[in-house]
């Protein structure tokens, strides 16, 4: 379909030069615009030589008032159809146009995997409302603003599983996530090395220039069959960086109650050597979260770590409207000349 008000016979309104449409535009050339104004003023200095010079007869005068025939406003037309004309000429030289403003967004993300341990220990309440539930609010809000990034779910206990491949669908992700529990492997234990296997195996055969694995643990490797310091090792060479994050304190901490309601006390030990030692092998990062708060500053910390590079094109997209005015200016001149060669151009002044 042609949008062309030329062809499509639009441009015949006058509309065209209703102050609204006119202050719409943007002119390529304003300059023109001021021209306009000078317009009345050509015509009146015309008059005003023309009066100096031209030549009066004196006549006796005559008896009684005389009227003025409507006719005598004629002489007026040529003179405003010129006029017309040359303030359209000079709006086509001016190019007004409109200017739609596009924007593309080139973003290239990276890969990450995120591992998150779902052994019974991670029911412990240390953090709010306890360290799953409480890494899986953190991790949904991490993944959801990864929006130029491809991110994968594993799930481990003693033993790992990938859940979700690789994927830029953040909903469905999240959904995913969400879905997390004790109850995913009956198996107790916590395999580190396998998850991490795991989740490299996903990343391996990756194109992305960065990758990544995000594993979230209460840090005790006690299950598995693969050494977690090999998985690093293996990391590296696929270039794939570990971001570990420890959660959970050490000592006393609460965990689920007692018989008669009150709030059950276990001695909890804490490996922090696991995850050190992937995170430094593969040239990552180890963080340790020990509450709510502490948590929430690790996954901005990380999320600051791996960034995507974006690059954003802007386009213009202008549409010219001189057309228009050029052919009403043909209008004009015409009609102007129509007018000079009858009756109107040849009227008597007073």
């Amino acid at each position: 379909m042609n949008n062309d008000p030329i062809l499509n016979g639009l441009w015949f309104s006058l509309g065209w030069f209703s102050p609204a449409k006119l202050f719409a535009y943007s002119y390529g050339r304003p300059l023109f615009l001021y021209a306009i104004g000078f317009i009345p003023l050509v015509f009146i200095f015309r008059f005003l030589i023309y009066n100096s010079f031209r030549f009066r007869f004196k006549v006796a005068p005559i008896e009684g008032k005389l009227t003025r025939s409507w006719t005598s406003w004629l002489r007026f037309v040529p003179g405003t159809l010129l006029s017309l004309a040359i303030g359209c000429v000079l709006l086509a030289l001016s190019r007004p146009q409109t200017s739609e403003v596009f924007q593309e967004q080139l973003a290239q993300g990276i890969d990450i995997v995120i591992a998150l341990d779902v052994s019974e220990s991670m029911g412990i309440e240390d953090l709010q409302p306890n360290r799953l539930e409480a890494a899986k609010g953190l991790a949904q809000q991490f993944l959801i603003a990864r929006k130029s990034d491809r991110i994968g779910l594993v799930a481990f206990a003693a033993q790992s599983y990938s859940v979700m491949p690789l994927t830029p669908d953040k909903a469905l992700l999240a959904a995913s996530l969400k879905n997390f529990d004790f109850a995913m492997i009956e198996q107790g234990g916590t395999a580190i090395g396998n998850a991490l296997g795991v989740s490299i195996n996903r990343l391996r055969s990756s194109q992305s220039k960065s990758k990544a694995i995000l594993i979230i643990s209460d840090g005790n490797n006690t299950a598995g069959n693969i050494d977690p310091n090999t998985a690093a090792t293996l990391a590296k060479a696929f270039k794939i960086k570990i971001y570990s994050i420890l959660v959970g304190k050490g000592g006393l901490v609460p965990f689920g109650k007692n018989s008669d309601g009150t709030i059950q006390m276990i001695d909890n030990s804490v490996d922090e050597s696991t995850l050190r030692n992937v995170a430094r092998l593969s040239d990552g990062k180890y963080f340790r979260a020990t509450d709510n708060a502490a948590l929430t500053t690790v996954f901005k910390e990380i999320d600051k770590l791996e960034t995507s590079n974006v690059k954003l094109n802007t386009y213009t997209l202008s549409t010219d409207y001189y057309a228009i005015y050029s052919a009403w200016a043909l209008i004009f001149i015409a009609l102007w000349l129509f007018s000079k060669a009858t009756f109107m151009g040849n009227i008597l002044e007073d």
